[in-house]
């Protein structure tokens, strides 16, 4: 899997000019699941995602976690960060697990998240999305469980 971690001031996703998931200060998650992903791979990641030490602590430092500030987190599907962009300009997406392990995969890392007790907001899965944010820093994160 692959996500791309934002520290938001407040964060919200609209599908068809309706708010359907709407953060304060926290995290900004959007997440893709990769063709060959192994079953615990959503966990991992949510894991590694909730200790993030990417909040200032009383001394300006990172040092704290969304868990530590009390955050939330929206997630928000985003296969587009499997774009393959090594043969031209139009960016392939044959790297990303297909729709429906894709989907499974995502609730997964939501139901992960959840589980460690971090409030969490979605988009909807497949759907056309608007994504509003004010980037806290700006402090943006790319996490891949290849790596």
């Amino acid at each position: 899997m692959r996500a791309l971690v934002q520290r938001v001031l407040h964060a919200n996703v609209t599908v068809e000019g309706k708010t359907i998931g709407e953060i304060g200060p926290g995290l900004l998650i959007l997440v893709c699941a990769m063709d060959g992903d192994g079953e615990n791979t959503p966990q991992k990641l949510a894991a590694k995602i909730a200790k993030l030490r990417i909040f200032r602590d009383e001394n300006g430092r990172m040092n704290r976690s969304v868990s530590d500030i009390s955050g939330s987190a929206l997630v928000v599907s985003q296969f587009t960060l499997a774009a393959d962009t090594s043969r031209g300009n139009r960016p392939g997406f044959s790297a990303a697990a297909p729709p429906e392990q894709a989907e499974q995969s995502y609730l997964a890392f939501v139901g992960a998240m959840t589980a460690l007790e971090i409030p969490v907001e979605t988009g909807t899965f497949g759907a056309d999305m608007a994504v509003s944010l004010v980037n806290d820093g700006p402090v943006t994160i790319w996490l891949d469980t290849e790596d």
